[in-house]
């Protein structure tokens, strides 16, 4: 994994950590998170048309990730519902890289023994650095199937991008993603509910922010995947946990454990391990 693809997934994961912290903190995430990425797509839509190339052949990837991506905002949202980002977000994260490395593999993928060893430190140090907590099965098997989808998306989306210019991609499949989740949000509450929900009047900053983090943090994913196989990308992007864990400490909402330090330098060691 070269140094630029490390530090775009690196920059990714801060951000990433970031707007899930102002969706998980804030009282409807259902509502938020396609307005949000509404808000997002508004902002991309002028970056997407410099440089603008769009083969038809990406068409079947778009669809794919749409898919993925609609049932991770789903997924994600409903989670944050039953159980605390401390939870919800290590599950989710840690089980990605695995899947996607294991994918890879079967695909037919080489993935060095070195890589292969840092991707199962990370995973370890995630699990490390999760808050114990009394979450219900059903939360962590939903954040379970986020890390499903997240998988799958990424092994997409690193094929997605030969066939169009990353911000391109990224406004088409996260625009179509949006739209697809405040539709299936307002059945049974309406547009015009989700969205005064969405920018309530002491909140409304986080749907901006959540929106703009969510483009930004994928967008630099994908520039990530031009030059890096999905799986180190995958792995490396997982230390948003890391990222998250210590943001909650920071803002007093969870105390800084030994256990979570440990994990932090068994992330640090299985990142380096992928870089070599």
């Amino acid at each position: 994994m070269g140094t630029t693809a490390l530090v775009l997934t690196l920059l990714a994961a801060v951000v990433h950590a970031g707007w899930n912290q102002l969706l998980a903190g804030s009282r409807d995430p259902q509502a938020r998170v396609g307005v949000a990425m509404l808000v997002g797509a508004v902002a991309t839509a002028p970056i997407a048309l410099v440089g603008l190339r769009w083969d038809t052949s990406v068409w079947p990837y778009v669809g794919a990730s749409v898919a993925f991506e609609l049932a991770y905002v789903v997924l994600l949202a409903a989670a944050y519902h039953v159980a605390p980002m401390s939870t919800v977000y290590p599950v989710a994260r840690g089980s990605a890289p695995v899947l996607v490395l294991v994918v890879g593999v079967v695909l037919g993928v080489q993935v060095g023994w070195l890589a292969a060893l840092g991707a199962a430190l990370v995973v370890a140090g995630i699990f490390l650095v999760r808050t114990p907590s009394h979450a219900s099965t059903r939360g962590v098997l939903m954040a379970l199937g986020v890390g499903a989808c997240i998988a799958g998306y990424t092994l997409v989306d690193a094929h997605g991008v030969d066939h169009a210019s990353v911000a391109a991609y990224l406004l088409v499949v996260l625009g179509l993603t949006a739209v697809a989740q405040v539709a299936l949000a307002a059945r049974g509450r309406g547009v015009g509910d989700l969205t005064r929900a969405a920018f309530a009047r002491d909140e409304w900053w986080r749907t901006v922010l959540a929106g703009l983090g969510f483009f930004l943090a994928y967008g630099l994913v994908l520039l990530a995947l031009r030059t890096a196989q999905a799986g180190p990308v995958a792995a490396v992007r997982e230390t948003s946990v890391v990222i998250a864990v210590l943001m909650l400490t920071a803002t007093g909402q969870e105390p800084l454990r030994a256990r979570t330090l440990v994990g932090a330098a068994v992330v640090t060691a299985g990142v380096a391990l992928i870089v070599l």
